[in-house]
């Protein structure tokens, strides 16, 4: 947390765009300690039912952030500067800092110290950024270009190295043994599907509002608040009934009419009214996404247990910020006109492979997804098969 702080305040003093760059890269690595963080300390602290409803709660607010903070972030870019998007976390930062050496017990005398598995992430980061970076810069340079051919290719291989590494490492940041139970490998192969979809939407949307429809930065931000306020009221509830009831008809049920509500924005022209165009696909497609979130994140922990915990919401974490990445970057290259700019077109096409992806990750839970068994044994671990997955 006090990393993500200092990152912030980088960003908001960055005199140059590569400095602003290099801080947010900054902020990410920050981030990618305090997901998994969050969640291993709910999985400490809480036991079935109420673990559940925990995980439930801590999806809620993590939705709310994903949408409060461009709706937020939109206004404050249009009544002061795009420095205060950062300057705005620096509260928040000491707020949670006061709460985290309060509230969160420390480490456990005794317990073992971890190894970071250095040469894996680096393996991680090189594969993911060339392969991104290629389809990225495909559309101005064209498939020919040394430039696209050799990180898509090198990217590639450095990933498959990276996995080949894992599986041999004493120490790997991605185990590989968690991928042995059904349930996790279905969920993250789910998540993967799902947050493409949920990180392609949020873009292209915001995209088409302002640069087609002519909205502001407020008001497209402001398109997807009901996403928050269904989330933050209703993923406690499913949280309890997918503890109760077991997670697959949500995990398969929920994609599915997030999907579908989607449809309708595959046919928007550029004068859009929000009551009449947008509101009822939104409304849909929150609702579908929050019967679905909710199990995803403990459907993943309960699978791997409390002590693997970190390590697997880190997983599955990553896994939802690797299908953003990979969705819009290849979402785009389908997208993209001759200017490569977005258009009326392009955007009912993202729309169209938005609803798809999430579908199919419907239609993966259906076909995989299976309920824990309840017995004594497994209680509290079926308990937790309710809950949420970052943004």
């Amino acid at each position: 947390m006090g990393g993500f702080g200092v990152a912030s305040l980088l960003c908001a003093l960055a005199p140059s765009s590569n400095l602003l760059v290099a801080a947010r890269g900054v902020q990410g690595i920050a981030g990618a300690l305090l997901t998994p963080s969050s969640l291993a300390v709910i999985v400490a602290t809480f036991e079935g039912d109420e673990r559940g409803a925990a995980i439930g709660t801590w999806t809620a607010w993590s939705g709310i952030s994903t949408v409060i903070g461009p709706l937020l972030g939109g206004w404050l870019v249009g009544v002061a500067s795009w420095r205060w998007i950062f300057l705005i976390n620096l509260p928040l930062v000491a707020l949670t800092l006061a709460l985290v050496l309060t509230v969160v017990p420390g480490r456990d005398r005794g317990s073992p110290h971890v190894r970071v598995d250095f040469v894996g992430a680096a393996l991680c980061v090189l594969g993911l950024g060339g392969t991104v970076f290629g389809f990225i810069e495909q559309p101005r340079l064209g498939w020919g270009h040394p430039a696209i051919v050799a990180p898509l290719a090198g990217g590639v291989a450095v990933f498959v190295g990276f996995v080949v590494y894992e599986a041999r490492a004493s120490h790997p940041m991605l185990p590989l043994r968690l991928f042995g139970s059904r349930n996790f490998s279905v969920t993250n192969l789910e998540t993967l599907l799902v947050y493409a979809g949920l990180s392609t939407l949020a873009f292209f949307l915001v995209l088409f509002l302002q640069q087609i429809a002519g909205w502001s930065a407020f008001e497209s931000g402001f398109s997807l608040l009901p996403v928050t306020i269904v989330m933050f009221v209703l993923s406690p509830r499913v949280g309890r009934l997918s503890s109760r009831f077991g997670p697959r008809v949500f995990m398969s049920v929920g994609p599915i009419v997030a999907g579908l509500g989607l449809l309708p924005l595959a046919r928007l022209g550029s004068r859009v009214d929000y009551w009449t165009d947008l509101l009822l696909p939104v409304l849909a497609f929150a609702i579908g996404l929050t019967l679905t979130v909710a199990p995803l994140t403990a459907t993943v922990l309960s699978e791997a247990g409390r002590g693997d915990a970190g390590i697997a919401s880190g997983v599955n974490n990553a896994v939802a910020r690797i299908a953003g990445l990979l969705g819009i970057a290849l979402v785009g290259l389908a997208v993209a006109n001759r200017a490569n700019r977005l258009d009326t077109h392009g955007f009912h096409v993202a729309m169209l492979i938005t609803a798809v992806l999430v579908v199919a990750g419907g239609v993966i839970g259906v076909l995989g997804i299976r309920n824990p068994r309840r017995s004594p044994d497994v209680a509290e671990l079926a308990g937790t098969g309710a809950g949420g997955s970052h943004s």
